[in-house]
């Protein structure tokens, strides 16, 4: 029997569009080496997206990461939105699908795997695409499954990309530009990346990026100047920040500490 997937988990905003709830802390992004995420396709789909919803995890430390996500925290923390598959383990669930998937009928089939690597993580259509064609599923029953699951709001790229950029600007930092890049990974269209990134405007893209640098300064004290500029702008670069704000958000930064950041030959910023 297939096990049917419980969304209550997740708010509707409207019918079929999930949306965050909850941010957790830590940081880190793809760029930062956060890269494996897992979408049951075996090509690096998401690290969980489970539209920002809260679970408690074992090992999982919020505020833990290298870089200091802006709202991050000692101890266990709350998973955010890219956090949950690693823990549901996309792979495994595609296992799961492999093993249980019905004989015969290949929409049922189809149905099944959808269905079983839904659970618990969200996923773009092209995720489920490819998990589908990796299992050799008839490209017409898979379209007809996808299209279903679009109709009755399991699949929501809209939404989908819009929780993504919530969760991850908030409990990870990440500025525009990471995460368009990581919605593309994701197969999201490049219009809906555009009007999800569009959200964040350049004033609280700043203001993410002082905390970033507030939560780092201290572990760079004693390190010279130089060092510590170039280590706290690239911590920002790796999250997609404009080089042009790292480097102003920084030095103001370091100023306030004291710190001459007068650099010879240098054009104002």
């Amino acid at each position: 029997m297939t096990r049917r997937t419980d969304w209550a988990e997740y708010e509707f905003g409207a019918p079929g569009a999930p949306r965050g709830r909850g941010i957790g802390g830590g940081d880190g992004s793809a760029a930062d080496g956060d890269a494996a995420y897992d979408d049951g396709t075996g090509q690096g789909g998401m690290r969980g997206a489970d539209s920002g919803g809260r679970r408690r995890g074992g090992g999982t430390r919020a505020g833990g990461s290298r870089d200091g996500g802006p709202r991050g925290g000692r101890g266990r923390g709350r998973r955010t939105f890219g956090d949950a598959a690693a823990a549901d383990g996309g792979t495994s669930s595609e296992s799961r699908a492999e093993r249980e998937e019905p004989p015969g009928d290949p929409v049922e089939r189809a149905r099944a795997i959808c269905l079983r690597l839904l659970t618990g993580t969200p996923r773009t259509r092209k995720q489920l695409a490819d998990a589908l064609r990796k299992r050799e599923i008839p490209d017409e029953a898979a379209q007809e499954v996808l299209s279903r699951f679009e109709e009755v709001g399991l699949i929501n790229d809209s939404a989908f990309a819009d929780a993504w950029v919530e969760s991850r600007h908030h409990g990870r930092g990440l500025a525009r530009r990471a995460l368009a890049r990581e919605l593309r990974t994701k197969g999201v269209d490049p219009v809906l990346i555009d009007a999800a990134v569009s959200r964040l405007d350049s004033e609280q893209e700043e203001e993410t990026a002082r905390e970033l640098v507030t939560r780092k300064l201290r572990a760079t004290r004693g390190l010279d100047r130089d060092k510590r500029l170039r280590r706290l702008a690239g911590m920002l670069a790796r999250k997609g920040y404009p080089e042009g704000l790292a480097l102003r958000v920084v030095r103001q930064a370091l100023e306030e500490e004291g710190e001459d950041t007068d650099f010879p030959g240098d054009e104002p910023v």
